[in-house]
């Protein structure tokens, strides 16, 4: 069980401890560490012996996207949803109930689903260009602890007034006969393997974590009037009805711009463009409750999971 002691707006601590002492009363050895590199060790040690039932992952969705960098594909992952947003835990449907979870953990049944690459960096939901991921730099570079969606008030207003809306460029390119290419301008950009963001927005609403495509939504008109208009539409689901929102898909993408643009994965901090973008098909193995909607009845079967 990885812990990530920095999740959230508080530790949690008694949810871990009832995790464990709920898995251990059937039957499963459960070991808690807050070491993410040693977790991800001891798990590829004991997936490779056939030993590994799961690996926890207690934090949100930065905790999540750290663990499966540091694992190999087809490792089982349980996400305990104990971040600020939990948006990958609540699309599976995992709530933080530990004996729900630790009924979901005995169940074993596993979903496979894509995953992207970003300049080598695994992430899970999605990327975002510009203002987003300027807020959500700003909000990291002065973090000390415990975050909650008040911590982004600060962040925000800072943006607002410094932020310039540089010009992003963003090309697709042909990968296969599913994959045309194409290529664009605009001042926002979000790539998506997941229909999920912060705030329940969908940018990307036809977002499908098994169709072995990212999703793009970009916006071409720089200011923050506009920026309000485009939340807006986006929370009345209209978006694409906006001559200036451009909606696409693609295997392969070059998100570029000719200053520094910052960018987020998973509403983490990943950097400055350029970046370069891939799908990773059915990269990513979760647990998840026997009620998800997202089970095909190829998954419905009970996978065999070994105890621990």
């Amino acid at each position: 069980m990885a812990v990530n002691p920095r999740a959230g707006a508080r530790a949690g601590d008694h949810h871990v401890e009832q995790l464990r002492s709920l898995l251990a009363s059937q039957g499963m050895k459960v070991q808690v560490r807050h070491n993410l590199d040693d977790v991800a060790r001891e798990a590829r040690q004991l997936h490779d012996d056939d030993e590994l039932r799961c690996l926890i992952a207690v934090g949100g969705d930065g905790t999540a996207a750290e663990i499966v960098n540091r694992t190999p594909p087809g490792m089982p992952i349980a996400v305990y949803p104990l971040g600020t947003a939990n948006l990958l835990a609540n699309y599976v449907g995992v709530r933080p109930n530990p004996a729900a979870f630790a009924e979901m953990v005995a169940q074993g049944r596993t979903l496979t689903l894509d995953a992207g690459l970003a300049n080598g960096r695994v992430f899970l939901l999605m990327i975002g260009c510009g203002f987003d991921a300027e807020v959500v730099r700003r909000l990291h570079e002065h973090r000390s602890g415990h975050i909650s969606k008040w911590s982004y008030a600060k962040p925000i207003l800072a943006a607002i007034r410094n932020y310039s809306y540089p010009t992003l460029r963003i090309t697709c390119e042909a990968v296969g006969g599913d994959c045309r290419p194409w290529a664009t301008t605009a001042r926002w950009a979000f790539v998506s393997n997941l229909p999920c963001y912060g705030g329940g927005l969908r940018l990307t609403p036809d977002a499908d974590g098994s169709d072995g495509m990212l999703n793009v939504c970009t916006f071409n008109r720089g200011s923050l009037w506009n920026g309000l208009r485009y939340l807006g539409f986006v929370l009345a689901r209209q978006q694409q009805r906006l001559t200036d929102c451009k909606m696409a898909s693609g295997c392969r993408l070059r998100l570029e711009s000719d200053l520094p643009v910052p960018y987020q994965l998973d509403g983490d901090p990943g950097g400055v463009l350029p970046l370069e973008v891939q799908v990773l098909p059915q990269r990513l193995t979760l647990v998840v409750p026997a009620s998800c909607s997202l089970l095909r009845p190829q998954w419905q079967k009970r996978q065999q999971l070994v105890h621990n």
